[in-house]
């Protein structure tokens, strides 16, 4: 409970950034690829637009003193700065947090600019990493899946936080499919939903995926092709993930 609660405190100091989503004119063919690390304010400027855009993303987890995706980075790229985007659909990798906003915007189309300057989110940012005390900064040992898990999640999520903390710590790619929020009856845990708006049709790529799936909507979702497991909570998710990964 203390650890979803430092949790809410970091959403709360970012403003709740990365809970709604405005949607993209259309989707990449080909998943884009964010070398990034969950702790990173940069990163989490960037975690936060793909929310709103409704962009799914491969995620390639680059913790400090991780030796699995790092060197990429710095083969393709240059140098360890991070967050580092990989779009292979046109042949664009850029650093910078602000400069992959704009491309992204510009790129595919975004329907709603994001509010605030750049400087005033990237100081929220650096807020919101003080209460998770370190979490999703330094890599620790783990075995390297043959497939990238697949995540369900949106960037504010209490709960998801967690999990993706302890993904990136592991060092486990995985698919992030972003659902963001995209109409009213979709704010606050699902019993307001059931309770308020029961007549609410479902909006969202995902979401309407997931529904059509599972007959729930609740974050965070893991699927593992590896292991054909598919599961909710994110305690019952990090104690999998300990117990199939970690070394």
């Amino acid at each position: 409970m203390r650890d979803i609660l430092g949790s809410v405190v970091a959403s709360s100091l970012a403003g709740w950034r990365g809970t709604s989503a405005f949607g993209v004119q259309r989707q990449p063919e080909q998943l884009l690829e964010l070398y990034e690390f969950e702790g990173c304010p940069y990163c989490r400027l960037v975690r936060e637009a793909l929310t709103e855009m409704d962009l799914d993303v491969l995620i390639r987890p680059c913790p400090k003193r991780g030796e699995r995706f790092r060197p990429t980075v710095v083969e393709q790229g240059g140098k360890a700065q991070f967050p580092y985007l990989v779009d292979p659909n046109t042949g664009t990798a850029l650093y910078e947090s602000g400069a992959m906003i704009r491309y992204l915007a510009e790129t595919y189309g975004a329907r709603r600019p994001r509010r605030g300057s750049q400087g005033l989110r990237a100081f929220g940012s650096q807020l919101a990493s003080v209460p998770r005390l370190g979490r999703g900064m330094l890599a620790r040992g783990s075995k390297q899946p043959a497939q990238p898990l697949e995540l369900y999640s949106f960037e504010s999520s209490p709960y998801s936080r967690p999990v993706r903390e302890r993904l990136c710590e592991l060092e486990l790619p995985y698919v992030l499919r972003n659902m963001g929020k995209a109409q009213k009856a979709d704010m606050g845990p699902p019993i307001v939903r059931k309770k308020f708006y029961p007549d609410a049709g479902i909006r969202g790529r995902n979401r309407q995926r997931m529904f059509e799936e599972t007959g729930r909507l609740q974050v965070p979702y893991l699927i593992d092709p590896n292991t054909d497991v598919r599961m909710y909570e994110s305690k019952d998710i990090i104690r999998y993930l300990n117990k199939t990964y970690a070394q």
